[in-house]
């Protein structure tokens, strides 16, 4: 599994922490960022979680072309912004 450079964005756009979304989403917190870190595959009811708490379609987490097209739309939206 691949960093999911996509989700980091998700979180920073929302201004939260791994320990904050964590907490809303009901796991720990090492968990969060092991899934973010591309470490650990959610569960379906831990994906719905966190896409609630951050906003997206859930189902982001299990698409690999959606992903690798979030990814890339992440790092043009860096450019921009630096």
């Amino acid at each position: 599994m691949e960093n999911r450079t996509w989700l980091k964005t998700r979180r920073l756009e929302n201004k939260l922490t791994h320990d904050e979304v964590a907490k809303a989403s009901g796991i720990k917190r090492a968990y969060y960022t092991m899934i973010e870190q591309g470490k650990r595959r959610p569960s379906v009811n831990v994906a719905k979680s966190i896409a609630v708490v951050l906003d997206f379609d859930w189902v982001l987490f299990f698409d690999d072309e959606s992903n690798d097209s979030l990814q890339n739309n992440c790092i043009k939206c860096i450019y921009v912004a630096i």
